[in-house]
């Protein structure tokens, strides 16, 4: 879905008054028009030095939406919007939902190009289900959101899609899954909250990582007490994107970069931080008895993506605003930090970091997988003198595969075969389909909320405020309104150990 004309609906609600002199200003912008466009929260900067966002007030008569359910479905009916490159991976993988005994109806296909949908289309005919109606231009996904027999909408446009469509969906009565990052801004984040609570339907970010095999078992051990009090969580999304960039969709002969570096020349700050940051907040239990409070982001200057834009446009670019590494850092209510990265621009392995430093353990996936453990701590079926263990080093092999074995996780002894079958990413992406639909299914909570969503995107624009205010601290905004420490630890619903 691309160069739709679109106003993003709603407003934001009675803004909260602040206490200090300060005057209240909107985010800074770059020299040019457009540039950190999507940056517009007004924000004070107080006499602690601190910046803080306006929050808006919930709306009189608007509950929260933590632990949301809604109605089960005996069949889960699904419109897909956006079918370039994530799209129909997704559609495939709902091809696959009957051989794990999940009811799945792919009724509608969309996207900006009418022959990407029916090219998604070929995929059903391939695994002998019916043909889903098709609808592409730029308002597309209306008609298809307004049709009366679908109960979710899965999101897989460029960025700035991800919103306009996931708040029509809510408005005409259906669920929303959103790829990754779901949401550009603060308004963003305020807009899908605000309506998930209002219409009580989910507005889910699909973020796969969450589903990887070594993060779930992580988690297990984790939720077990296996390292102690988790203090410390690193997450990046470390990734050289040089032999993508020409294929991203561009709009027309005369856009050279295509919508994914042309947001990164334009935007300031950690814009795809959710990869790194949403497994961190899972093991740290942000706004299920803990809440990220403050956070400082500093980034180098841009180096390789000026080259790139003066490579394919023979112009200059003075006015890059990504630089090729950010680093954020952010602190806990109760005392915890965690780093994330982003890089997508220089010449290195791929790296989403997720490593943990508990009080009796340690995690790490990149480069090299692995865990250390106070002898103390080990207490593990099967481990190899386990007395002796310390964790100055990795545990051996034999003990390392001695925990996994012991600790993992239930999703991955109840379909993780299959997934590795069905693919997309070693197999995450389709774990994180199933239990979209299972929960949808069985009228439980999903695993992920509306406030996750906001959490792990809003980095974005409060990085970009830390950056540009000579790297100052930003508080995160509490997006439960006082509730994040109502419910206790991230639970996944309907599974059985």
């Amino acid at each position: 879905m691309k160069s739709m004309n679109y106003l993003l609906a709603g407003a934001l609600a009675v803004l909260l008054a602040f206490g200090s002199a300060n005057s209240t200003y909107a985010a800074p912008k770059g020299e040019k028009t457009g540039l950190n466009s999507q940056f517009t929260t007004k924000w004070k900067k107080g006499k602690d030095g601190v910046i803080r966002t306006v929050v808006p007030q919930r709306p009189v008569g608007q509950q929260h939406a933590l632990e949301l359910t809604a109605p089960a479905l005996k069949t889960v009916r699904v419109g897909f919007v956006g079918l370039g490159m994530r799209g129909p991976g997704a559609v495939e993988r709902w091809t696959h939902m009957k051989d794990v005994g999940l009811n799945v109806q792919i009724v509608a296909l969309c996207d900006y190009e009418a022959s990407r949908a029916a090219s998604a289309n070929k995929t059903l005919e391939k695994a002998g289900l019916p043909k889903a109606a098709e609808y592409s231009g730029e308002e597309g996904y209306k008609q298809l959101c307004e049709r009366n027999d679908i109960d979710i909408v899965y999101i897989a446009t460029d960025w700035m899609h991800h919103v306009p469509v996931a708040l029509y969906a809510m408005e005409h009565g259906k669920h929303a899954a959103i790829e990754v990052p779901s949401a550009m801004s603060l308004k963003d984040c305020w807009d899908l909250i605000n309506t998930s609570e209002r219409t009580r339907k989910h507005c889910i970010q699909l973020e796969n990582c969450c589903y990887d095999e070594f993060e779930m078992n992580t988690l297990n051990m984790a939720q077990k007490g296996i390292f102690g009090e988790i203090l410390h969580v690193e997450g990046a999304y470390i990734h050289d994107l040089t032999q993508f960039w020409p294929y991203y969709w561009k709009n027309g002969a005369n856009d050279k970069l295509g919508w994914r570096m042309e947001y990164n020349r334009t935007h300031r700050g950690d814009v795809y931080a959710t990869h790194g940051l949403g497994p961190a907040c899972q093991l740290l239990d942000i706004h299920r008895g803990d809440r990220m409070k403050t956070l400082v982001a500093m980034d180098t200057k841009p180096v390789h993506g000026p080259a790139y834009v003066k490579q394919v446009t023979g112009e200059d670019c003075t006015d890059f605003q990504n630089g090729d590494q950010t680093t954020t850092l952010i602190r806990t209510e109760k005392g915890k930090v965690i780093e994330i990265q982003h890089n997508v621009m220089n010449p290195q392995p791929y790296n989403r970091l997720y490593q943990l430093t508990g009080t009796t353990g340690f995690a790490n996936k990149y480069p090299t997988p692995g865990y250390a453990l106070e002898g103390k701590a080990s207490n593990v079926e099967g481990l190899p003198d386990h007395e002796n263990l310390n964790a100055h080093g990795f545990l051996p092999p034999a003990a390392h595969q001695a925990l996994v074995k012991q600790y993992q996780h239930p999703l991955y002894k109840e379909v993780g075969e299959k997934a590795k079958h069905v693919g997309g990413h070693g197999g995450m992406d389709f774990i994180m389909d199933y239990r979209l639909v299972y929960c949808l299914q069985n009228g439980l909570p999903l695993d992920m909320d509306v406030y996750d969503l906001a959490e792990w995107c809003c980095v974005a624009e409060l990085g970009y405020l830390s950056m540009s205010n000579n790297f100052s601290p930003v508080e995160v905004p509490d997006f439960t309104r006082g509730h994040w420490n109502d419910v206790q630890g991230l639970k996944l619903h309907g599974i059985q150990e």
